[in-house]
């Protein structure tokens, strides 16, 4: 087909549909705007920059954990609201911790990169951390301890006090998780074997830094706050977050810093008008016939090239090559005229949101560990033989059977699924996923259980003994090692190259979503069920109340998430490159 001049200067839309303008077959496309990986500085790789950053993510883990694992008893036995409140504004705190992830990664990919979004995000870090210590600190910045049964609550200065250093610390806190664990990949090289390997290692030392912070957390600090006094805990978490900055701030002439590249949702924008331009048009059968760089481009940029799924199809009308799309018989912008793989990394977009949005409702359940766990704790008998466990302190061996779950799917469960599915790899990370998802419901139904035991022994004036809690955390913890994890790498598996920190901002945003809608849950029983003088579900007197139908409702809610997931799961479409 040749292109009429007459035909050019009128702009007709008419798709061209030989190959030989299928730009696959092009022999140059540098007029097309071109997306260029984000580039390293030219420094060789040295070890002491990985150590310092695993020992930054270790001080900052327990700072962090210092002030989560325990903040609803602070909320309630310093500040003294109410039961519901504290679990809301517990909830929605630990959501906003998690949602600033996905603004600091677009940030760091954008403008600033990973070091200078590091640096002022634990320069806010530390300013919040003081703040609240010294609320603790100072008898002016909280209300007066309780005298019997009459407890003042915080005045709204105090509140306000202490909430601006809690969420200056999430918004600190949120920053540096989007930003470091990229960064502490980029001192590797991956273009030499061995440097793969020590990247390898480092990911998983990494999340053993993030567990002995919260075993750390979960036991000094928690212990202190609860025994000795809670602004010495914070003041420990406090130096946490000054060590970190300090030995962040030296390491600086030894790191590789990769510039910024930026916005990856600039090419999501790109396919979406494109596409809507070309609204009339018919995607041609014949998946060659759409746009897509040629291979030596593709080489020269370093980048992989997706296949072309068949999934959204309308979106495949931003490849489909008019007339007016060319100058000089070439392509001239991506606002017009998108790559099959610019396409297809929309696709995963979509394909990941059904996964994504299970995702939040399974964080809304998993979000009660450090919430209504605790204040079910609270009403129990807190020894266990002659020793007196916080139930904040419960997280900690939350972490440990972590550990002995990783170590159990490790030496026995994957030998096992690799010889029985014989594909030489086991579960595959959706299968996981879905035995994470079907744990929650058993730990929710075990939280129901508990609390119904509980409330049978209270009417009879005892308690039972938070041992009974144990069962619980073992099963969530069962659950975090196959939902959670797998969840991150799973999406940052099928994220595109472009799109790693993003995708995996947005897998962390589920935990954010998870913890705002259970503060919403939490607020709207509250409001359902105190009604007509009834003391509600999740009353001030847990005795009084009815949590165990509360952890019912969470147990249908999880069983009803689990169908949903198990549908999504078995129609999902995995990545495929060239």
């Amino acid at each position: 087909m040749e292109l009429g001049s007459s035909s050019m200067e009128r702009g007709e839309r008419t798709p061209l549909l030989s190959k030989s303008y299928s730009s696959r077959h092009c022999e140059d496309d540098t007029s097309l705007e071109v997306r260029e990986g984000p580039q390293l500085q030219d420094k060789p790789s040295d070890w002491k920059a990985p150590k310092i950053i695993l020992g930054f993510e270790c001080l900052e883990s327990t700072a962090f954990n210092g002030i989560a694992t325990n903040l609803v008893v602070y909320l309630r036995n310093v500040l003294h609201g109410s039961n519901a409140s504290n679990a809301a504004n517990a909830a929605t705190w630990s959501g906003t911790s998690y949602f600033i992830p996905l603004v600091g990664a677009l940030i760091a990919d954008t403008y600033w990169g990973n070091y200078k979004t590091i640096l002022i995000s634990l320069t806010i870090y530390l300013v919040g951390m003081i703040t609240i210590t010294v609320s603790a600190f100072a008898p002016s910045l909280k209300p007066p301890p309780c005298e019997g049964s009459s407890c003042q609550p915080a005045t709204r200065a105090q509140n306000l006090m202490f909430f601006s250093g809690l969420y200056l610390i999430a918004f600190g806190s949120g920053g540096v998780r989007s930003a470091l664990l990229p960064f502490g990949a980029d001192q590797f090289s991956d273009e030499n074997p061995v440097e793969r390997e020590k990247k390898r290692a480092f990911f998983s030392w990494f999340y053993v830094t993030i567990t002995f912070g919260l075993l750390t957390s979960g036991t000094l600090i928690v212990y202190i706050q609860e025994n000795v006094d809670w602004a010495l805990g914070f003041g420990i978490a406090t130096l946490c977050i000054a060590l970190a900055f300090g030995g962040y701030l030296l390491g600086t002439p030894i790191y590789r810093l990769r510039m910024p590249s930026g916005s990856p949702l600039k090419s999501v924008f790109q396919v979406l008008v494109a596409s809507c331009r070309k609204m009339s048009l018919e995607v041609p059968t014949d998946c060659t016939l759409l746009h897509e760089v040629n291979d030596k481009n593709s080489d020269n940029l370093g980048q992989e090239r997706l296949m072309h799924t068949e999934e959204f199809r309308f979106l495949d009308k931003a490849a489909i090559i008019l007339y007016s799309d060319l100058k000089d018989n070439d392509p001239q912008s991506s606002w017009k005229l998108c790559t099959i793989t610019q396409v297809e990394e929309l696709k995963i977009l979509l394909r990941l949101l059904p996964i994504w949005v299970t995702g939040i409702l399974y964080c809304t359940a998993y979000s009660q560990m450090n919430t209504t766990f605790i204040q079910q704790g609270s009403a129990m008998n807190t020894k266990i033989g002659s020793i007196s466990i916080p139930p904040a302190s419960l997280c900690s061996f939350e972490v440990i059977c972590i550990m002995a779950w990783v170590l159990f799917y490790n030496k026995i469960i994957v030998p096992i699924t690799r010889s029985y599915i014989g594909n030489g790899r086991g579960l595959s990370q959706l299968q996981r996923m879905g035995i994470g998802r079907f744990l929650m419901i058993l730990a929710m139904a075990t939280a129901a259980f508990v609390e119904a035991r509980r409330l049978e022994r209270g009417k009879a004036g005892e308690y039972i003994s938070i041992a009974w809690q144990l069962p619980l955390y073992f099963i969530i913890a069962g659950s975090e090692v196959f939902s959670l994890i797998t969840q991150l790498e799973f999406f940052y598996g099928q994220a595109p190259d472009t799109m790693k920190s993003m995708c995996t901002a947005i897998a962390l945003l589920t935990i954010s979503f998870g913890n705002y809608l259970s503060s919403l849950i939490v607020t709207l029983v509250d409001l359902a069920t105190t009604r007509g003088g009834s003391p509600g579900w999740i009353s001030e007197d847990l005795n009084s109340g009815h949590l165990d139908y509360y952890f019912l409702a969470l147990t249908g809610l999880s069983a009803l998430n689990f169908a949903a997931y198990l549908s999504f799961a078995r129609n999902y479409t995995l990545k495929k490159t060239f």
